[in-house]
């Protein structure tokens, strides 16, 4: 049943701040929704398309009022390798299978496993993406003409230092609208938008993707989808986790991950390019006032009809403009601190960014590189806490037995420290292994009980175990093969 004074609250709550916010968002969105498509080696219009159907399909569908879903960088360089094989066709099917998959992880509530992604793990996802962004401008810089490097550089000039004096129009806009005006005045011979592809000129219309459905094209979508579906999701799920902070309002994750992929799956249907929440646009969004849903929608709306009313004028956008405004994303996207953190933080911590770094910019792939981050983070984490075991041991019964306090968690990592901290040698009547601070995790802990308990029995000697908790107990129960009949040669099947 829907909560109508909250979808009140969210539409109608900050109607004012919304749209103030939507229209600086929806001028900040053109030349980045161009530059991503050009990275992905598409035409404008099939970024310019997206950023419209995203956003827009968003503002109904997210579970994450205020936030801004869009094409992105982070998606744009997993298309490359598609685009150029196979073509645009074959991109428009892989961004609506990325939909159906997000859809379905939203259904099995798969966003709650964010949490096992640590700290470090989204700083080297952050500054990967931010180091991939600036070598995808890299062909722009190389081998073209003289007049491109002042032209990047006075950009950026003019998005530096134009905040200091206004921040009444976003300085990437203005660095574009003045750039722009200096080519044309000075009739520069260097690259524009209109020669990086056709810009739209009519509203998106339903279509098909012209490719045959068949098994052969599902096993060429599927592994582009697959992975555009994970890094959407980490990269939506983390802006709204920022999002939250910022507004200190809690958010659906389950229903942002459902709304991603609807909108991607409209989006695929209507030309567009598979996009995710923008963590740049979501935070000046929110800075400018924006609050609820209809920032979204006003942002959507209004990028549509700026480029289809005022097409003419961004194809004569010149290229060195659109690398001013990406340089500055990389800068502002990449964590700095993290640099300076490497020698405070554990080495652990730093070794899980710098892989992560590494492995992403490598690869060109997002996924492997948080994938590579959250299997180092695992098994630091598992040796950290397989080292935190204390087995205490003192004689009782006036010297004829012996008692074990056993105080930590037993887990695979753990299991055979547990198992070297006893004397099986020993010659004792009794021994008693005390499990009170304890915890059996999993089948190896289980396993190494039962070695410990098999193994002083094999020496003649009288083993208890007490203080183990209900979960441990159970799982003993049902894995254990020490107070089983036949405990001996169970032992030896393993």
């Amino acid at each position: 049943m829907f909560d109508l004074q909250k979808l009140r609250q969210q539409w109608f709550g900050n109607v004012r701040g919304d749209v103030l916010s939507g229209l600086v968002v929806a001028l900040a969105l053109i030349p980045e929704a161009i530059a991503f498509s050009i990275i992905a080696g598409v035409d404008p219009k099939v970024g310019l398309y997206a950023s419209f159907s995203i956003a827009v399909v968003i503002a109904f569908a997210g579970g994450r009022p205020a936030m801004i879903s869009a094409a992105t960088g982070a998606m744009a360089l997993l298309m490359v390798d598609l685009v150029r094989d196979h073509g645009l066709q074959y991109l428009l099917v892989a961004t609506v299978l990325t939909g159906v998959l997000q859809i379905a992880a939203g259904l099995a509530k798969l966003p709650a496993l964010m949490r096992f992604v640590s700290r470090s793990v989204i700083t080297g996802f952050v500054n990967a993406l931010a180091i991939l962004i600036f070598m995808a401008q890299l062909p722009e810089l190389i081998d073209v003409p003289w007049a491109v490097y002042p032209m990047v550089a006075a950009g950026l000039a003019i998005i530096y230092l134009l905040p200091r004096v206004t921040r009444a129009v976003p300085s990437p806009l203005v660095a574009i609208v003045v750039l722009t005006i200096v080519s044309l005045l000075l009739k520069l011979d260097i690259n524009t938008v209109g020669d990086m592809g056709e810009l739209p000129d009519s509203l998106p219309v339903f279509l098909l993707p012209d490719v045959p459905l068949n098994l052969e094209t599902l096993m060429i979508v599927l592994p582009v989808s697959v992975t555009l579906a994970i890094v959407g999701l980490l990269e939506s799920m983390l802006t709204a986790q920022i999002v939250d902070d910022l507004t200190d309002t809690p958010s659906d994750k389950n229903q942002e991950a459902k709304g991603q992929g609807i909108a991607n799956v409209a989006t695929g249907f209507l030309g567009g390019m598979a996009g995710c929440a923008m963590i740049g646009q979501s935070v000046i969004n929110v800075k400018s006032g924006g609050r609820g849903r209809l920032s979204t929608l006003v942002a959507g709306v209004v990028l549509l009809i700026l480029v289809v009313f005022a097409g003419p004028w961004v194809a004569r956008i010149p290229m060195a403009a659109l690398v001013a405004v990406m340089v500055m994303v990389s800068i502002g996207t990449f964590s700095w601190s993290s640099i300076r953190d490497l020698r405070e933080h554990p080495p652990t911590s730093s070794i899980v960014m710098v892989a992560t770094v590494v492995v992403t910019v490598a690869t060109h792939d997002l996924a492997k590189g948080v994938l590579t981050g959250v299997l180092l983070s695992a098994l630091f984490f598992a040796r950290k806490v397989g080292q935190v075991l204390h087995v205490d041991t003192a004689p009782i019964d006036g010297g004829r037995g012996r008692s074990y306090e056993v105080t930590g968690q037993v887990f695979f990592a753990s299991a055979q420290d547990f198992i070297s901290r006893f004397h099986f040698r020993e010659a004792v009547e009794r021994v008693r292994i005390d499990v009170s601070n304890a915890h059996f995790w999993d089948l190896t802990a289980v396993g190494a009980l039962d070695k410990v308990v098999l193994k002083f029995r094999r020496e003649g000697t009288q083993v208890e175990v007490v203080g183990m908790d209900e979960a441990s107990a159970t799982l003993v129960s049902r894995l254990g093969v020490h107070d089983k009949p036949g405990a001996e040669r169970l032992m030896g099947d393993h």
